[in-house]
């Protein structure tokens, strides 16, 4: 295997773990969220849905977050494999993030388990969801801590390369670097939204196959105001994000929207296609770029010809780039008209149509997930540290990463099917209505 076909199966092989990855890291970070509200609504309505909201939802969070830790161990170890060059420069700056990110997963994992062994062991109900807060700041830290290596790849700081020898090394200007704000408030509120819509789109399918119990309405409403708030969000951080680029990496923004001169006034551009360098069919909006980076029409957006063509990233960018903020509009309005609907008492929001549209969320905001990295990713491209050091130096030389790939496959196969298929083994044998019923007997018949 030659060098060009290592870095290409390298690539591939963490491309195919991030993907997978990100779909069980993305619900771990957002769901004890979910389980934290649903339990204190249970507590402060006394609703018993509620509560049997947050017993079920932390069973199924269970499952992935065990998943979770394999498929994060994958990327760990492939990091070293795959990527040895970056990780002897990251290991001596970045290092410290990484290191913190595994403390803040014990934290998690063992207020996780505390909390899910002591259902019903509490008198005051309230201490017992007290448990959950550490579950969730540990689920939000991790993602905090690994996202700022992200965003370290994006704005490398905090060291100096003096002939090819590190040098003046400072862990936590390398933490704080100019893309941490942006990414980690992203990566958070995106997590939070596309929990509560894979939530909700399980509720919306039980009852689109005619179980009209109202614990599943109220799973729906619950989890469609939270996306609410937490796409409107992702909407605003979005926005904040392209201005990041706009400051610090004007080549990826450019092309993310296929601009290629320097301009005042530019548009933005969504859709179309390229012919050279002549953008056809699109959608253009008259000044739009030039607001979103500079909050005026008239402002300077930096062009692609402005870079030596070895550094542009990849163009085909500006289709994930879309793709992702269709689906990010699309999923905002659905919450949206669902929520206003419910308070307004719409027929609507109750046929099968909408609920189909609500179902379909679910696997959506994964997609836009999967978009949202993808687009950051290749977008860094053709580098792995930005200014620093390219992809291709930072790649193994071994040619056994071809074997590695189809290895890894077979596992995330293994996965990907057993814990879908515990996870509907696990709720189709002990249904919600079974569920309530055999609470309701063990309440009657308590002496106490």
């Amino acid at each position: 295997m030659g060098n060009e076909e290592s870095i290409f199966f390298s690539r591939l092989l963490t491309e195919l773990t991030l993907s997978f990855h990100i779909i069980y890291a993305t619900i771990g970070v957002g769901i004890p969220l979910m389980i934290l509200l649903a339990q204190w609504l249970g507590i402060k309505k006394q609703d018993e849905h509620y509560i049997l909201l947050a017993r079920r939802w932390t069973r199924g969070y269970v499952i992935t977050v065990a998943v979770g830790v394999v498929t994060g161990t994958a990327i760990g170890l492939q990091l070293s494999l795959l990527w040895p060059k970056f990780m002897e420069l990251a290991g001596n700056v970045i290092a410290l993030p990484l290191f913190m990110e595994t403390f803040a997963f014990f934290f998690e994992a063992i207020f996780l388990g505390i909390y899910l062994y002591t259902w019903d062991r509490f008198e005051n109900q309230k201490k017992h969801m007290l448990l959950l807060i550490p579950v969730a700041i540990g689920a939000s830290v991790s993602a905090i801590f690994i996202t700022i290596v992200n965003a370290f790849m994006n704005a490398p700081r905090g060291f100096e390369l003096i002939n090819g020898e590190l040098v003046n090394i400072q862990p936590l200007v390398a933490m704080f670097n100019p893309a941490m704000p942006t990414k980690i408030s992203h990566v958070l509120a995106t997590a939070f939204m596309t929990s509560a819509f894979v939530l909700g789109s399980i509720g919306a399918y039980r009852l689109l196959k005619g179980s009209h119990h109202i614990y599943h309405k109220k799973a729906l409403f619950l989890t469609m105001k939270i996306a609410v708030i937490f796409s409107v969000a992702s909407a605003i951080i979005g926005d904040f994000s392209g201005k990041y680029l706009a400051a610090y990496q004007p080549e990826k923004l450019a092309a993310y929207e296929w601009h290629f001169e320097t301009e005042e006034g530019a548009p933005l551009i969504l859709y179309g296609t390229l012919d050279g360098e002549e953008v056809k069919f699109a959608i253009k909006f008259p000044y739009a770029l030039s607001l979103l980076v500079g909050n005026n029409p008239k402002a300077e957006v930096v062009g692609l010809h402005d870079f030596p063509k070895d550094v542009w990233p990849p163009l085909y960018t500006h289709y994930l780039f879309d793709s992702m903020v269709t689906l990010g509009i699309l999923l905002t309005f659905l919450s949206i008209i669902y929520v206003i609907g419910i308070r307004v008492k719409a027929r609507f929001v109750h046929s099968k149509r909408y609920l189909r549209l609500l179902v379909l969320g679910g696997p959506l905001s994964l997609l836009a997930i999967e978009l949202g990295w993808w687009l950051s990713e290749v977008g860094r491209q053709p580098w792995i540290l930005r200014g620093i050091m390219r992809t291709g130096e930072a790649a193994t030389t071994s040619d056994q990463v071809d074997a590695m790939l189809l290895l890894f496959c077979g596992l995330y196969l293994v996965l990907g099917i057993g814990s879908v298929h515990v996870l509907t083994r696990m709720f189709r044998q002990y249904p919600v209505e079974k569920e309530l019923a055999d609470r309701k007997q063990e309440k009657v018949g308590d002496p106490l």
